[in-house]
């Protein structure tokens, strides 16, 4: 007789709580090996996917896409050994109590075993399999049931065939617009439709729609009171929850407990775009990846950390202690289809500009993949903002708690600049430094900025300061 067991959502990292279903990769009756994924959730950090423990047949699934389910309830139940004869060979049982399991739950900890391809069962060996359970689980969403009072009209895309759509919640948003998702072109990585196409679609929708004003209807016979009047529209309410609602949580308690100061500095990047363009042509066509002004960038910001450790740091409020920290763990912002997430290059102190580039490069591939795992996306402990790519010179950043400082960088434009003696026209960028004014006093924080701006004016400067 085969064993179920009840794989239930682990806890992915960091403190999280609980995720959201996007996407189903197997379904009641497949045979799954162990660690092979089966289920992909956001999380408010990242999208990942999630392995199972066991090697089996899938008896039961919990949870329809787009349901959000707390860290420890149950995903699903697969059936360990044999029965019948209906499970393939390699998946009888050869663990503890015959469970074949790899005992890993935490995502990125699998034990590296290929996954099976998908394979059925017949029904009757899920039934029997389902039985030994000791203890009655959540119901299993096999089969939806009908919902009770009125049912949204399926949306037109499902009913016609598939359409490049993957967030459950773009469906639901085109579904109460009553949008045709197979009208709209994504703008996504090949052909995806994301929130933006919809709402943009929704948008549209509404400027080439004029809006009758509300009229008072008549009635018949005598009139019992005033007319009735049409209630106002409700706006949009968008849930605080996934990426935005981490942001906002971080960025409200950032403001709630670290009194910030910023301070700024223009500075001439001729230079530093002529070192960059030197770099970059020293090897010719067959050299490896371009160094970006943001890694240099970066790679400047660990030499001035190493001047100034006081702003690689953070505050311990219970022991009313600065905690220096030994090592530079990079955040760099990067905006993506789900928001705004910082990805976090590890020790960057002990990176060239090329290691520190190619890691910025792979980073930022994966967050516009949703593939960063919450590893990618925590531990930072400085945090590089490069906010001239959205076209503005200056900014003042919140503090990613729980670090001490974030730099701030606008876009590089040719202005006027006085340049030994006379006016020129140079590549000019605005630094800003936003620091937690208990870490450290302006002096600490003017001279950190001041270094950073010294060596994008004069790039040879941190070769001599090394």
């Amino acid at each position: 007789m085969p064993q179920v067991l009840e794989f239930k959502l682990p806890d992915l990292g960091e403190g999280l709580t609980e995720a959201e279903i996007v996407r189903w990769l197997v379904e009641v009756g497949d045979v799954v090996a162990i660690d092979q994924p089966v289920v992909e959730v956001e999380t408010a950090k990242a999208m990942v996917e999630v392995p199972c423990p066991y090697g089996g047949v899938v008896t039961a699934r919990f949870g329809e896409e787009g349901t959000e389910l707390p860290v420890g309830s149950p995903l699903l139940t697969v059936a360990v050994g044999s029965a019948e004869g209906d499970l393939p060979g390699d998946l009888s049982g050869n663990g503890a109590d015959g469970a074949e399991s790899s005992g890993n739950v935490l995502v990125g900890y699998g034990t590296g075993a290929p996954a099976a391809r998908r394979r059925r069962v017949r029904p009757e060996a899920i039934s029997a399999a389902a039985a030994p359970l000791a203890e009655p689980a959540p119901a299993p969403v096999t089969a939806p049931a009908p919902a009770p009072g009125p049912v949204p009209a399926p949306v037109p895309d499902e009913a016609s065939g598939p359409v490049a759509v993957v967030s459950p919640l773009v469906r639901r948003l085109a579904r109460q617009h009553d949008l045709d998702l197979r009208q709209l072109t994504g703008s996504g990585r090949d052909g995806l439709i994301l929130r933006a196409d919809v709402e943009s679609a929704i948008r549209a929708a509404a400027n080439g729609t004029a809006v009758a004003p509300s009229v008072p209807v008549p009635v018949s016979g005598p009139a019992s009171g005033p007319a009735p009047v049409s209630a106002p529209v409700a706006g949009e309410r968008i849930p605080l929850r996934g990426v935005r609602g981490a942001v906002a949580d971080k960025l409200a308690r950032s403001r709630r407990e670290i009194p910030d100061a910023t301070c700024w500095v223009d500075a001439d990047a001729t230079e530093l775009m002529a070192a960059r363009a030197a770099m970059n042509g020293a090897g010719g066509p067959s050299a490896g990846p371009k160094v970006s002004v943001l890694a240099l960038l970066a790679r400047i910001c660990t030499a001035a950390l190493a001047r100034f450790p006081e702003l690689n740091s953070t505050v311990d409020l219970e022991a009313r202690e600065i905690v220096r920290l030994p090592a530079v763990h990079l955040g760099f912002a990067a905006q993506t289809e789900r928001g705004l997430v910082v990805p976090v290059v590890r020790d960057a102190q002990s990176r060239n500009a090329e290691s520190i580039g190619a890691e910025i490069g792979r980073l930022t591939e994966a967050a516009r993949m949703g593939k960063l795992t919450p590893a990618e996306l925590t531990g930072g402990t400085f945090t590089l903002n490069n906010y001239g790519v959205f076209g503005v010179d200056g900014s003042t950043p919140i503090i990613n708690h729980p670090e001490a400082a974030m730099l701030g960088v606008g876009r590089i434009v040719p202005k006027p600049w006085v340049h030994r003696g006379e006016l020129a026209v140079r590549q000019v960028v605005q630094l800003s430094l936003t620091f937690d004014h208990r870490v450290c006093d302006g002096g600490t924080a003017g001279g950190f900025l001041r270094y950073v701006a010294d060596c994008v004016e004069q790039p040879a400067l941190l070769l001599r300061t090394l």
